[in-house]
């Protein structure tokens, strides 16, 4: 015959009931916080900060560097490229001209920002050009100094007030209305195996970008590593 195993008969403590009415409150809490994701300082891309962007479908990083397209507008080429520590990949996280972007105010979704290459000074730019590879618009490096012109602005597109380091975000051109894309064209020489980047009209699974390594500016703290320079 089986003999089935009887629940021990476990009786609570008579404060049990009180101490679960003090706790309560506080698990409420700590629930609610994590359902509605309230974001930490830590977890946000901020104005001021250096960062790697990836593009996430192809796994390269947004780069560039002194080398001008030999076709279209001959301004400075920008790239991706698979090294993840490679100093010509870092960028520079600006308000447009005229625009609000404190220093380590976080970037919100829908926000207008510059985003400046941080060897050569020159701004994320696209226009009316033909990329060489592709045939999509070219996308370039383009100004002096952090200063270009109205073409060098880009709004970040997320889910939620702001853009946190591990959300994939696209970029959309204000002025062409066009999204940050690699496509996986590779350039031969003299920049070979790097990847084309262009602007593309429609919003898919190529123009998908996070931020990576990089120095992160807080408003009220000294600037947080990410990874190292």
């Amino acid at each position: 015959m089986e003999t089935r195993m009887q629940p021990p008969n476990v009786r609570p403590s008579p404060d049990a009931g009180l101490r679960v009415l003090l706790l309560a409150p506080w698990l409420l809490v700590l629930f609610l916080s994590s359902c509605n994701g309230r974001e930490s300082d830590q977890d946000l891309v901020t104005c001021g900060s250096l960062v790697k962007l990836l593009n996430t479908r192809h796994n390269v990083r947004l780069h560039s560097h002194d080398v001008k397209y030999g076709s279209g507008s001959g301004q400075q080429s920008v790239t991706g490229v698979e090294s993840a520590d490679d100093a010509n990949s870092y960028w520079k996280v600006r308000g447009q001209t005229g625009g609000p972007c404190q220093r380590g105010a976080a970037v919100r979704c829908g926000q207008a920002i510059r985003i400046t290459h941080m060897i050569t000074g020159r701004n994320l730019h696209t226009h009316h050009f033909t990329s060489p590879l592709s045939n999509h618009q070219e996308v370039s490096a383009f100004g002096e100094g952090g200063e270009g012109d109205d073409l060098d602005v880009w709004a970040v597109q997320c889910d939620g007030p702001h853009w946190t380091r591990d959300a994939a975000v696209r970029f959309m051109h204000v002025g062409t209305q066009v999204y940050l894309s690699v496509t996986g064209e590779q350039y031969g020489h003299p920049i070979r195996g790097q990847r084309e980047v262009h602007a593309m009209p429609s919003a898919n699974q190529h123009n998908w970008w996070r931020a990576m390594e990089g120095v992160y500016i807080q408003s009220s703290a000294p600037p947080l590593r990410h990874d190292e320079l």
